[in-house]
């Protein structure tokens, strides 16, 4: 397996304090990385944009939107706007421009945790998202962000199982995927009811003051070990990606 094969980046400028985002530069990260899927951030979910990442095999565009408005001390700032309402029209709108653009595969619920706990919405407003994804696309996927920190406690994922058909799951560190086969039957080592429901998939944060080991191929033949060990304790209870 290699980078080309497994990996996704985000595309998208954002969190440059003081600057807005140009659109002119998306697709050019999947190009240095050499890979074909996207997760598309910080941007309006427009044309434009998606005709920019045409090129590509799948496209997933964030429905829990990063925006940017003006600071108070110059420049701009940005903020997640996570409110239901947001999340729910976001995702009619890709699941529109899908049709269109037959790349979109799905919708991207970021920090979807954190943002359920800060709007006070459960398990009810998942499935009306997951609803609203799909509207004009059946094929759609809820791609949906899980922290390595957040897998307790258990009950909170349990009820929005049926809506998560991807977990991309962050873990801060390559250091950290010796555990990382633990850390995934944690997560979806448990009884599901139902077919399986989830793919999984691993994101790695790595910064540029890491060893020059820490390398895409490395990382990803790393984290392939680690699913593999995880595989043979979930017992079929999820699809792996």
């Amino acid at each position: 397996m290699n980078m080309a094969d497994a990996g996704w980046v985000w595309e998208g400028q954002g969190l440059d304090p003081g600057v807005h985002p140009s659109i002119f530069g998306v697709g050019d990260g999947a190009e240095f990385f050499g890979v074909r899927r996207v997760h598309f951030l910080f941007h309006d979910t427009t044309p434009l944009a998606l005709r920019r990442l045409a090129h590509l095999d799948e496209v997933v565009p964030d429905i829990s939107k990063w925006r940017f408005r003006d600071s108070e001390n110059g420049g701009s700032e940005c903020y997640c706007d996570g409110r239901p309402e947001t999340v729910r029209a976001e995702a009619e709108k890709v699941s529109q421009f899908s049709l269109e653009f037959p790349n979109v595969t799905g919708g991207y619920y970021d920090d979807m945790k954190g943002l359920m706990t800060k709007f006070g919405h459960g398990a009810a407003e998942c499935a009306r998202i997951h609803d609203a994804l799909r509207s004009e696309n059946k094929n759609l996927k809820l791609h949906t962000v899980v922290y390595s920190h957040e897998l307790d406690p258990p009950g909170f994922w349990l009820p929005l199982l049926p809506y998560m058909d991807v977990v991309t799951f962050w873990v801060w560190g390559y250091e950290r995927l010796a555990t990382l086969a633990e850390l995934l039957v944690d997560l979806i080592g448990r009884p599901i009811e139902g077919p399986p429901l989830l793919q999984v998939g691993v994101t790695i944060g790595v910064s540029i003051a890491e060893p020059a080991t820490a390398t895409g191929d490395v990382l990803v033949d790393r984290a392939d070990a680690a699913l593999l060990a995880a595989k043979s304790e979930a017992k079929g209870t999820v699809r792996f990606a």
